[in-house]
């Protein structure tokens, strides 16, 4: 299996329908089909010194290998979000794996 997580930092200062503007954009991308798992989601409210919540979402995607997951990275849904959301963050960190 091939994960793909997708750190988001938001600009500071978004109006709530930029923010949902980008909510929006980035659950279309669930619709990509060579997705197998897909979760939007904000930091959770655990506090131990081991945990960054400096983010304010985490996109996480699985595949069932790289070629899925290269196929996403080309789909005219995941151009879109970046070509109508990249204007709402100011940082992205991304980690890809793959199952042992």
């Amino acid at each position: 299996m091939f994960v793909h997580v997708v750190n988001f930092w938001l600009k500071k200062g978004l109006s709530e329908q930029e923010i949902q503007a980008f909510e929006i954009g980035v659950k279309s991308l669930a619709q990509i089909e060579s997705i197998k798992d897909f979760n939007v989601g904000k930091p959770a409210k655990t506090e131990r010194p081991v945990i960054d919540r400096s983010y304010d979402y985490c996109l996480l995607t699985t595949f069932e290998g790289e070629a899925g997951h290269d196929y996403y990275q080309t789909a005219p849904i995941h151009l879109e979000f970046i070509k109508n959301c990249a204007q709402y963050w100011d940082r992205i960190l991304i980690y890809d794996s793959e199952t042992i």
